[in-house]
């Protein structure tokens, strides 16, 4: 199972409304999708969730080609520096670029023994994965006209019960007036009945300001809370007030079981470099009694990743998070997978179980060209106007 070559093509996926949160608005996500050949023919699929990383990938792709894909550990070592900083060179790069590459290599191992990914990972658990239904103030889109209300994002919550039965509901707060926003909350808690319902600040609050927030907003029965403040400190300061279970995007797995907070890390297989990574790191949060979800953002072939994980993987219990509702486009056949009751079913067939929509790749490229990376600043890459191979040289 040797690495003849490997193709990185960054990508543009559209959102029907841009939606805003604390960092401002989106209306689309860039992403980097890896294919992997072996030397038997077999094709595996990654993707760094990080934006446009095609020339890293290739970088790495010189150290990869004409190694066995099996070989994880040694590769990794290969590839990612053994320590957690250095002044010469990018370390979170290397880990999130390997990340991606290596998802590829699980995949396309997968493929060629027959089986679905999460056979290799000990087999599965479960075959529905729950998900969060998510809600926020919505700019007009070129699909939908967006929320611009407490009452319409109540609607909004309404039909996303009425239609697809969504179960439990997260929404971003920290975007407009307090009052507003616990205008907000209340409406859709009456629009959704006694179903969970999970926030989320992207940490934009001051703790002064996270006190006044929850002491308002608690009283709806808040089951989760993401990152009312951006530390870990300022989340224990909240708990000591509080009963709200808080989560976070930043990893630092030591600083949760020393101050019992935050409750649990919601990160993605990129941050943790990688599948292998992952079940490491899922097994340590295990130990240390904190939860784990994936967070929300990928295309299919990440998202069936987070799939496959979580089947496998027994303590990843919570509803991750997902945008796929607002998806306007994706890469993999039969476009962006569409959850039912708050679950989705696993991919079918080996590996993870997508196939690219070579049409859709090549659509969602040549609007990263035309628009740019989401965040902006990149460069269009070098190489060909669909993705960039890389070879032995």
């Amino acid at each position: 199972m040797k690495i003849r070559e490997i193709r990185a093509t960054p990508v543009n996926i559209p959102l029907r409304a841009p939606y805003r949160f604390s960092y401002g608005s989106t209306g689309s996500l860039t992403k980097t999708v890896i294919e992997l050949m072996t030397e038997d023919g077999v094709t595996g699929l990654g993707e760094c969730a990080d934006g446009d990383r095609a020339a890293d990938v290739g970088r790495m792709a010189q150290r990869l080609i004409g190694r066995d894909l099996r070989d994880i550990g040694p590769l990794a070592r290969s590839c990612m520096q053994g320590m957690a900083y250095t002044p010469w060179d990018n370390v979170t790069a290397h880990r999130r670029v390997f990340a991606g590459i290596e998802m590829a290599m699980w995949d396309a191992r997968a493929r060629s023994e027959g089986v679905p990914l999460y056979a290799l990972l000990g087999g599965a658990v479960r075959d529905e994965i729950p998900l969060t239904e998510y809600f926020s103030y919505r700019l007009p889109g070129r699909d939908e006209a967006g929320e611009d209300s407490p009452g319409a994002v109540a609607r909004y919550c309404a039909r996303m019960v009425e239609e697809h039965d969504a179960l439990i509901f997260e929404g971003k707060v920290g975007t407009v007036d307090l009052a507003e926003e616990v205008r907000m909350v209340a409406e859709v808690r009456a629009a959704i009945g006694a179903r969970p319902l999970q926030l989320d600040a992207n940490g934009i609050w001051t703790l002064p300001t996270a006190r006044q927030a929850l002491r308002a907003l608690m009283p709806f029965d808040i089951a989760w809370f993401e990152e009312p403040c951006e530390s870990y400190e300022e989340m224990f300061a909240l708990r000591q007030h509080f009963a709200c279970s808080f989560s976070t995007h930043l990893v630092d797995l030591p600083k949760a079981v020393r101050l019992g907070c935050p409750d649990a890390i919601v990160t993605n297989i990129n941050e943790l470099g990688g599948i292998r990574g992952t079940l490491d790191f899922v097994a340590a949060c295990a130990a240390m009694g904190v939860a784990f979800r994936f967070h929300s953002g990928e295309t299919g072939v990440g998202s069936a990743a987070y799939l496959h994980l979580s089947a496998a993987l027994d303590h990843i219990r919570g509803a991750s998070q997902t945008l796929l509702r607002w998806y306007a486009d994706d890469v993999i056949e039969g476009g962006p997978f569409v959850p039912k009751s708050g679950v989705l079913r696993l991919p079918e067939g080996p590996g993870l179980g997508v196939t690219l929509d070579r049409k859709a790749l090549k659509r969602c490229h040549e609007r990263y060209l035309a628009e740019g990376r989401f965040p902006a600043g990149a460069s269009a890459p070098p190489g060909s106007a669909y993705g960039s191979t890389f070879r032995k040289r």
